[in-house]
């Protein structure tokens, strides 16, 4: 594992979140309008990263990866219940009220991210591409997700930018921890943060992306969708 690939894609990943809440910023109509394909085509890319990278990979290092990947998912499922993350597509949402706790919860949500690029560059830098293309896939809807709700409930432009870059800073922060934690570290503890990431980005996929392209009865999310799955598909084929 390689410093300079952990920051520089940590970086690339957070900033996806930067890119996200300008597309917004710069016209919040088209952004909103086109965002389920995004969403769909993250999707497909973190479902795939998953089942034909992390969980093989982990296998091959920890017995108990099953385990752990259910695991990786319960965490999420009660990191967003307990801390109520998650940006949903409508602005009136019900269940979604932007507080602190929201903040904090975002912001845990972005630093595992960076857990998780580091863990996949310490076990593999093409599984660490990888990692990084499904992290750096999954953050541009959330951050056009969450600039619209920000500005819907009326905050200031300055505190949506100033809040987006603290999440987004999050990534390659925790990134640079996790490189000097991970390195050299037992294939066993390796292989059990695969999984944990993997169970992640199912729920993620499964529990958050999906249902909102299911709220926009479009075909072409289906097209994005299974785009995603061939980008990964393909740059698996390309980097063996």
């Amino acid at each position: 594992m390689n410093l300079f690939e952990v920051l520089s894609y940590s970086l690339i990943a957070g900033m996806a979140i930067i890119i996200g809440m300008l597309l917004v910023l710069k016209n919040e109509v088209a952004a909103k309008k086109h965002a389920s394909f995004i969403i769909s085509f993250a999707a497909g890319v973190m479902l795939t990263t998953a089942f034909i990278h992390l969980i093989p990979d982990a296998m091959g290092l920890n017995n108990r990866t099953v385990l752990l990947v259910f695991a990786g998912f319960l965490v999420f499922y009660l990191l967003q219940q307990g801390l109520m993350f998650h940006a949903c597509g409508e602005e009136e949402c019900p269940e979604h009220k932007l507080g602190v706790m929201s903040s904090i919860g975002l912001t845990i949500h972005s630093a595992l991210d960076g857990v998780a690029i580091a863990a996949g560059f310490e076990a593999d830098w093409r599984l660490g591409l990888v990692t990084t293309i499904a992290v750096l896939m999954h953050k541009m809807p959330e951050g056009i997700t969450i600039t619209g709700i920000l500005l819907h409930a009326k905050m200031p432009r300055v505190k949506v930018i100033r809040f987006s870059v603290i999440v987004a800073a999050a990534t390659p922060i925790t990134a640079l921890f996790a490189y000097f934690f991970l390195k050299n570290v037992p294939g066993d503890i390796l292989g059990g943060l695969l999984a944990l990431t993997a169970g992640s980005f199912i729920y993620l996929a499964a529990a958050d992306l999906l249902p909102e392209t299911h709220r926009v009865h479009h075909r072409a999310n289906a097209l994005f969708f299974f785009a995603g799955i061939g980008l990964i598909g393909v740059l698996g084929q390309v980097l063996h």
